[in-house]
């Protein structure tokens, strides 16, 4: 075979594996990271954040946390809150459930 019958052949046959795998998507099993809320990846321990002087007197200091967001973990920085008169903070939390694990998102509460 001369060389631009071999670099013809090459070519196509190229061609041929590019259209054909061109259709191919492979797409990650979802519900080994997220169902109903339960993601399968246990969050990272959390970071060690610098709490600077609050802003005014009464402030409070909202830890930062992991949050879900597209499928990994990310985390959210901690800042500095208005004081809510009568409440104090509950932080963001991961709890176990099952196999995976949930959040318990960070609220004001009575008390």
């Amino acid at each position: 075979m001369n060389q631009r019958k071999w670099l013809r052949a090459t070519l196509a046959s190229g061609l041929v594996l590019f259209v054909a795998l061109a259709g191919c998507v492979i797409v990650p099993d979802q519900r080994h990271y997220y169902a109903d809320g339960v993601v399968m990846v246990a969050p990272p321990a959390p970071r060690v954040e610098v709490i600077g002087v609050a802003p005014s007197p009464g402030y409070v200091w909202i830890g930062g946390y992991w949050n879900w967001v597209g499928g990994r973990h990310e985390w959210a920085e901690g800042h500095w809150a208005p004081p809510n008169p009568g409440h104090h903070w509950v932080a963001h939390q991961w709890v176990r459930q099952g196999d995976g694990w949930r959040m318990r998102p960070g609220h004001w509460e009575r008390g």
